[in-house]
C-alpha cells in the first residue's frame, strides 16, 4: 500500500511542471493613446488593446506581461530583444514589414483632423499655411508632413500635441481616428471646445497589427498570437471588447 502511495505522489510531482503556468509573453505598449492603450489611476496598462491582449492569451495559452514604453524608441527595444512584441497601435506599413514581423490586422484605422471649434477648417485646403501637430513617428505625423503648405510639427505624445490645439498654439492635429474621437467626443476637459474636422483621404486601407522581431522566437510567437486572435474572432469576443471601448462613439 505505501508503495502504491509513494507511485501516485511521485506521478503527481511529476505531472506538475506540465501544470505550470502558461509562458509569458512580454508586451511594450506607448500608454499614451486612448482609448486603445493608457494608464489607469493606478499606472496599469488598460484599454481596447489590453482588454484584447488577455482574451487572446487565455486563447492561445500564454500570458501577456505589458509594460509601459515611450514610443521614442519602441522598436529599437524590440529589434534589441528588450521585450517580445510590441501592441502600441502600430499601423502595418511596408517600411516597418521590412525590420519587423507583424500579426494579421486587428482594427482598422483612418487619420482624423482635429480642430477648434469655429476655426473654420473643413479639409485638407484648408490647412495650407497652418501647423498641425501629430505624434513623432506616428502614421499621423507621416500623413500631416505629406500636405502641401502644412507646417508639421512633432510631440513625444498625442496629448501634448491636442492640449497645444486646446491652448490656441498650433492650428490642428492629426492622429488615428479612435483617439481623436476619444479627446475631441468623449473628454469633457476637451470636448467643449475641439472637434473632428475631416478624415485624411488614403488610397489604401491602415490597419493596426501587433509587430515582432524577425527571429524563430518572434516567429513563434506570431504564430500563437495569430492563434489567439483567430479564436476570439470567431467566438464574439473580440466584437465584445469592440463594443466596450466603442460604442459610445
Amino acid at each position: 500500500m505505501l508503495k502504491k502511495i509513494i507511485s501516485f505522489l511521485l506521478l503527481v510531482v511529476l505531472a506538475v511542471p506540465a501544470m505550470a503556468s502558461a509562458k509569458d509573453i512580454v508586451i511594450a505598449s506607448d500608454a499614451t493613446w486612448p482609448p486603445m492603450e493608457m494608464l489607469d489611476s493606478s499606472k496599469k496598462v488598460v484599454g481596447f488593446a489590453p482588454d484584447m491582449l488577455q482574451a487572446i492569451g487565455k486563447a492561445a495559452g500564454f500570458n501577456p506581461v505589458i509594460k509601459n514604453v515611450a514610443w521614442d524608441g519602441i522598436f529599437a527595444g524590440l529589434i534589441a530583444g528588450k521585450y517580445d512584441m510590441v501592441s502600441s497601435s502600430v499601423s502595418i506599413t511596408d517600411e516597418r514589414k521590412n525590420a519587423m514581423l507583424f500579426s494579421e490586422p486587428y482594427f482598422e484605422v483612418k487619420q482624423a483632423v482635429i480642430v477648434q471649434k469655429g476655426s473654420g477648417i473643413k479639409s485638407a485646403a484648408d490647412l495650407t499655411g497652418k501647423t498641425v501637430g501629430a505624434q513623432i513617428g506616428t502614421t499621423g505625423y507621416f500623413a500631416a508632413k505629406a500636405l502641401k503648405g502644412v507646417t508639421a510639427k512633432t510631440y513625444d505624445e498625442v496629448g501634448l500635441a491636442i492640449e497645444d490645439l486646446y491652448s490656441g498654439r498650433i492650428n490642428a492635429v492629426s492622429c488615428d481616428d479612435p483617439v481623436a474621437a476619444n479627446y475631441a467626443l468623449l473628454q469633457p476637459e476637451y470636448s467643449d471646445k475641439l472637434e473632428i474636422a475631416f478624415i485624411l483621404p488614403s488610397e489604401e486601407k491602415e490597419y493596426y497589427g501587433f509587430a515582432f522581431p524577425k527571429n524563430k522566437k518572434g516567429e513563434e510567437n506570431v504564430a500563437l498570437v495569430n492563434k489567439g486572435l483567430a479564436k476570439i474572432k470567431a467566438d464574439g469576443t473580440y466584437d465584445a471588447i469592440v463594443k466596450k471601448w466603442f460604442s459610445a462613439k
